[in-house]
């Protein structure tokens, strides 16, 4: 069984989360920004085997999309494109900063580190996943 992959794409910077080879736990991997996102996939996927992916898609509180998807969209589009016997999940995101956040204050970060966006991006891809995961796994139920 292979990983998945969960994405937190922003405007700038792409967060990254990973699950363990059994599905069980997704943990936040790395910050890249958007430009280096390619590369990055390319590398990751030589060295690991990845089955899915989970991208967070903002959505407003009126359960309508949010301005965001006219950049996320393309990127899906093209990574569908790109590995098409890899499915693509989308995942609710919203609030995910602000629980990453909570969750970095609840785990002791100092303040400096909890500014460093490029935390708060990997740890909200790592929750964007795990919501997924969770989800999925309620539904098998």
């Amino acid at each position: 069984m292979g990983r998945i992959i969960g994405i937190d794409y922003g405007t700038k910077r792409v967060g990254l989360a990973v699950t363990d080879p059994l599905r069980i736990i997704a943990s936040p991997l790395e910050t890249v920004s958007v430009h280096q996102l390619e590369a990055w996939i390319d590398k990751y996927m030589e060295a690991e085997e990845v089955d899915e992916f989970v991208i967070g898609y903002p959505v407003k509180v009126n359960n309508k999309p949010s301005e965001s998807v006219k950049v996320i969209d393309p990127f899906i589009r093209k990574l569908r494109k790109r590995f098409p016997e890899k499915p693509v999940h989308l995942a609710d995101e919203r609030f995910t900063s602000r629980i990453a956040s909570r969750a970095m204050i609840e785990g002791g970060l100092k303040r400096k580190k909890r500014q460093d966006k490029t935390i708060v991006d990997k740890v909200s891809a790592a929750l964007i996943l795990e919501s997924w995961l969770e989800k999925e796994k309620n539904t098998k139920r």
